[in-house]
């Protein structure tokens, strides 16, 4: 039988801000508290099952890396330690144990910041329409998983829960943020990017993309929600790396291609998940945190 996962929070003392795909979001007095949940969505739809003990692998994946970039740019993670929490958190404690991140306030752009490393997943799809990603000119010949020349910052709008987000160019990117902005992002991205490639590569990791969220607060641009966990990027075996095909991953792309078996459509509501299914995703999510935080 499988363990209980955490669906849902409902903390009546403190006040929801807000529910997202994965997290709960609610508001202390100076800061926010987040709470990773145990729900797992594919082609930006919400499964109606859990992936027990995931909200937390996720937290310990985000510390991990917000840690691990704060020389690059200064992130919104205070404290993931119950001790520093707020006096009204802790009746929650044993739901929050793990899965939370007391984080600072702050503006969160709307759009989304991908950073490939390889030519996978929408990118792939996009290059074998039009030789292009995000109006990026790419060379003929590329194949399915191949790496790029160099990474490329290839952003997305922010879509609503059960909406497809659609990707975007530099110039829209520049329309919606301001064009410092976004090449203060680009930046920053990329250069988190590269520095992760070189660590999950001694993990045995490939990083083949990435998504990240940037806020703003009085001191400027922060990186907020989560950081390269297996919901935001896609981790591929480096000993199994094999250019020109679909690659085994430790990610939700097992996910992704299982409905695509059952020939989903990928609109709600979602399919309900076989108990082998959510087994070997969390497998993959463990694989993943057992490498890079053992």
């Amino acid at each position: 039988m499988l363990p209980k996962g955490l669906i849902s929070t409902d903390f009546k003392t403190l006040t929801l801000r807000a529910r997202g795909k994965v997290r709960d979001i609610y508001e202390t007095d100076h800061y926010l508290l987040i709470v990773a949940t145990d729900r797992i969505s594919a082609f930006d739809v919400v499964m109606p099952n859990p992936i027990p003990g995931k909200g937390k692998i996720l937290t310990q994946l985000s510390v991990f890396w917000f840690g691990k970039t704060k020389d690059i740019i200064e992130n919104h993670l205070i404290s993931a330690n119950l001790e520093d929490f707020p006096e009204e958190c802790r009746p929650y404690a044993d739901e929050l144990e793990g899965r939370s991140m007391l984080v600072k306030k702050a503006n969160p752009l709307p759009v989304e910041c991908i950073v490939r490393g390889y030519l996978s997943g929408s990118g792939w799809k996009d290059y074998l329409q039009n030789k292009s990603i995000s109006g990026i000119r790419l060379p003929e010949g590329l194949k399915e998983s191949s790496r790029l020349a160099e990474p490329l910052f290839t952003p997305s709008t922010k879509a609503e829960a059960g909406q497809h987000d659609v990707t975007i160019t530099r110039k829209n990117m520049e329309e919606i943020i301001g064009r410092d902005l976004t090449a203060k992002i680009i930046e920053t991205s990329i250069a988190i990017y590269t520095k992760a490639e070189k660590i999950a590569e001694g993990a045995g990791i490939i990083i083949a993309d990435t998504k990240m969220e940037f806020g703003l607060t009085e001191d400027g641009l922060i990186l907020i929600d989560e950081l390269l966990t297996p919901d935001s990027s896609r981790f591929w075996p480096h000993t199994q790396y094999e250019e020109g095909k679909p690659q085994k991953s430790f990610d939700k792309q097992f996910l992704r291609d299982y409905l695509l078996s059952i020939q989903w459509n990928q609109r709600p509501p979602a399919p309900e998940l076989p108990e082998d299914i959510i087994n070997k995703t969390r497998e993959k999510y463990e694989e993943v945190l057992n490498r890079f935080c053992k």
